[in-house]
């Protein structure tokens, strides 16, 4: 069981957008700054001319960890977290869980997509690797 983010209307298109397979990352329209998390106000320029985009969905991993203590009763371990450069969203990165493979499997440079799974009204964030990695 993960924690839950509370809507707001900044991050509903973020936190929903897995409903419909989407990656939805905030963009000023007067400057084409990629925002997340997600703001009101633009902080390159200042424009209150935000809202949210779809982008790719894919991405490189920048930074991960192994987490191997089971912090709450029932959590399988070990899993792998990553920080991810999202595509189409320059200077982006989503944090979220690795699936798909085993945790030692997941690499700095790791080529990754997004997948998403359905929490109550949100949909979580996870990323799968484009492409098998020898363990």
């Amino acid at each position: 069981m993960r924690p839950l983010p509370e809507l707001t209307a900044e991050n509903t298109a973020f936190w929903t957008g897995g409903a419909r397979g989407q990656l939805m990352i905030a963009f000023c329209d007067h400057c084409q700054n990629a925002i997340h998390p997600p703001q009101v106000i633009c902080p390159a320029c200042q424009s209150r001319h935000v809202g949210p985009r779809a982008v790719e969905g894919s991405g490189t991993i920048y930074t991960y960890t192994v987490n191997h203590q089971p912090w709450m009763p029932g959590m399988v371990v070990p899993f792998a977290i990553a920080v991810v450069d999202v595509d189409g969203a320059r200077g982006v990165r989503v944090t979220a869980p690795v699936t798909g493979c085993e945790a030692d499997a997941v690499k700095i440079g790791q080529r990754v997509r997004i997948a998403f799974e359905p929490s109550g009204e949100v949909w979580l964030p996870l990323w799968m690797p484009l492409e098998r990695t020898a363990a």
